[in-house]
């Protein structure tokens, strides 16, 4: 059983990495469709309509974040609309990353920087996912006409 122990902790915490990787995407409409959720349920919607107002609010987000990356003209105005969705994954990187440090050592000093590298890990990670997914330049662009 004492072998079990430290591997089953190694395979969770990858595991919650690999987690945190994926969802960091959708850090923006996650906070976006919890924050319009539960105003939704303290306006009086219920459970319910608090639930089913947040998916949608979150949805939304993610959908006109992808619309608005798709068909923007600059690439500075596409830039912006990445950090957009970058800066809420670099604090959930953070935040996460730190939640582990604690558990996995004492100094303060080295939870932060171990936070710190998590963070700048996860924002990497978000913004090559999301320049994935932004449309390429107008046509014709780039090409030597002779």
């Amino acid at each position: 059983m004492f072998v079990f122990g430290p591997l089953l902790v190694i395979a969770s915490i990858g595991f919650f990495c690999w987690l945190l990787f994926t969802l960091a995407v959708f850090a923006l409409p996650f906070f976006v469709g919890l924050t319009i959720g539960m105003w939704a349920f303290h306006t009086g919607a219920g459970v319910l309509g608090g639930i089913l107002t947040g998916v949608a609010a979150g949805g939304a987000t993610f959908g006109i974040g992808q619309f608005a990356l798709a068909f923007a003209p600059w690439a500075w105005l596409r830039l912006l609309i990445i950090l957009l969705f970058v800066a809420p994954a670099t604090v959930a990187g953070y935040s996460a990353t730190h939640g582990i440090a604690q558990i996995a050592m004492p100094s303060a000093a080295w939870q932060t920087i171990f936070s710190v590298i998590g963070a700048i890990a996860v924002s990497v990670t978000t913004f090559i996912r999301f320049t994935g997914m932004a449309a390429p330049g107008p046509a014709g662009q780039g090409r030597v006409r002779g």
